[in-house]
């Protein structure tokens, strides 16, 4: 299995309506990929600004591919996420999954 992990800064008095944009987009294109296992979503504020980290797991980087192409460890942004965020990482990390407590050892 592997864990791709984005990373994204939004004002805080956007990010409830940031956090409902993402259930519609990202998070809704996440579990309609096969090879999904799953999304987490972490947010944290402090000082005005909103963070968000998104963890997916996969069963496989031809999995990831399927939901970010070929050049999968850039990030994927939406139209709309030019709303909300205050700048845009240019890629995300990836790890291979060595236990995952919810589901067991994956190797």
């Amino acid at each position: 299995m592997i864990a791709r992990s984005w990373h994204g800064r939004v004002p805080e008095s956007k990010s409830d309506a940031y956090y409902e944009y993402i259930l519609r987009t990202g998070i809704a294109d996440y579990a309609s990929t096969p090879g999904n296992r799953g999304v987490r979503v972490l947010r944290r504020t402090t000082n005005g600004v909103t963070e968000f980290l998104l963890t997916t797991i996969w069963d496989s980087i031809d999995a990831i591919k399927a939901f970010a192409g070929e050049d999968y460890e850039r990030a994927r942004y939406y139209p709309e996420d030019d709303d909300f965020l205050l700048e845009r990482e240019e890629f995300v990390l990836h790890y291979e999954v060595l236990l995952d407590s919810a589901g067991g050892r994956a190797n």
